[in-house]
């Protein structure tokens, strides 16, 4: 049986990650709980409807965040790997965005009787 082999024998940097603590995990989860609440609380206001969607959205986006740093480690591992995480969600951002853009063409000249 052999020894198992170590990172430095390998020529592997070791380091070790600081990971947040249990409380930095449960003011995460409170923050997240307050932000829900805020999104359920703007829905039911009326002087809200004009903006409610980019409210929405932001909020979506704040809690996202959150999850993204904390929950799924991205704030404390490699930068490769946020790399690795956010370029095909930019890439999924830009296509969803191009969608919307045609399929508000699409309809915009569908009104407009070229059809």
């Amino acid at each position: 049986m052999t020894a198992p082999v170590s990172a430095e024998a390998l020529g592997l940097a070791a380091h070790e990650h600081h990971h947040p603590s249990t409380a930095t995990y449960l003011k995460v989860g409170i923050t997240l709980i307050i932000l829900t609440a805020v999104e359920v609380g703007i829905y039911y206001v009326p002087q809200m409807r004009p903006i409610l969607v980019p409210c929405l959205l932001i909020l979506a986006i704040a809690k996202f965040a959150l999850v993204a740093a904390f929950y799924m480690h991205l704030k404390t591992d490699s930068r490769l790997f946020s790399g690795l995480f956010l370029f095909p969600l930019l890439i999924a951002v830009v296509i969803v965005i191009g969608l919307i853009a045609l399929m508000a063409y699409h309809f915009a000249f569908a009104i407009s009787g070229h059809i």
